[in-house]
């Protein structure tokens, strides 16, 4: 009887985040390598969804509501069509391991700072913190965490907010001595304002899984991968994923489709270690 009691013990963590209890709820953000520039007829074939619903936004390309529907790669920009990124395979396995339906929540922009002194962020759009942008029209931050209100009203009443999935950082290089400071706020934000929405304290120690960048990229910014590493030092919750020796497109800036693929698996192994 002890030996069973203790194996259920030491179970019940694993069954609470793998979402025999609950309903998981996966929140992505970011810029380019986020939003997917892999062509879609790149897709391995293997991949197909049945179990995830999404709700998407990117700035003014695609507004987004809080309303779900059944994943399907895409990105707001009409001029590239359907492409897809690390995260498409994150939710393909995802579904093989929990074969039951969960939700995606994502909010991204290619091209996107988080400091307003990288004057090329996309049509003005910034995941700043600071209160100035946050009150004006062009903040990513604030449209995704008003998303994620819309989206809660969706949600079943046991949805659990499992992970944030981030990838940024590219168009942060001219102001790269500063991302630490910038990412550590806007991780910051996104953790308050959840405490703030669904009143759980838990979700102060959101875990945060980063992906870095590959050796080969024009916009790698050792600082930036450095403000990465440290974070992860500084913040129990946060994690980084390598991704220095993944192949890229022909733009020497996007990851490729074994590289989006590679670094969708590491992603997912990292979520399946942090619930051992």
């Amino acid at each position: 009887m002890k030996q069973t009691t203790l194996l259920l013990l030491l179970l019940f963590p694993m069954m609470i985040w793998a979402g025999s209890v609950d309903t998981p709820v996966i929140l992505t953000a970011g810029q380019s390598n986020a939003d997917g520039r892999v062509p879609i007829e790149d897709l391995p074939n293997y991949i197909t969804y049945k179990y995830c619903q999404w709700s998407y936004g990117s700035g003014d390309f695609c507004t987004a509501t809080g309303e779900f529907q059944p994943f399907s790669p895409t990105v707001g920009r009409p001029d590239l069509g359907s492409r897809w990124g690390f995260d498409a395979v994150v939710y393909y396995l995802l579904e093989q391991q929990w074969q039951r339906p969960f939700y995606v929540i994502k909010q991204t922009m290619g091209g996107t700072a988080i400091d307003t002194a990288c004057i090329h962020s996309t049509h003005g759009w910034y995941w700043s913190a600071d209160t100035e942008t946050l009150n004006g029209n062009k903040s990513l931050l604030r449209a995704f965490t008003r998303q994620i209100d819309d989206c809660i009203k969706h949600l079943p009443k046991d949805y659990d907010i499992k992970v944030l999935l981030w990838h940024q950082g590219e168009s942060d290089m001219p102001q790269q001595e500063h991302y630490y400071d910038n990412l550590r706020a806007v991780i910051r934000y996104i953790r308050h304002h959840l405490v703030a929405v669904t009143g759980d304290k838990k979700y102060a120690r959101l875990p945060v899984i980063c992906g870095t960048y590959a050796q080969g990229s024009r916009q790698r910014s050792p600082k930036v991968v450095e403000a990465l590493y440290q974070l992860a030092i500084d913040d129990p919750y946060f994690y980084v994923v390598d991704a220095s020796d993944l192949t890229l497109l022909n733009d020497k800036l996007h990851f490729d489709a074994r590289g989006a693929e590679t670094l969708g698996q590491r992603v997912f192994d990292k979520l399946m270690h942090l619930c051992e």
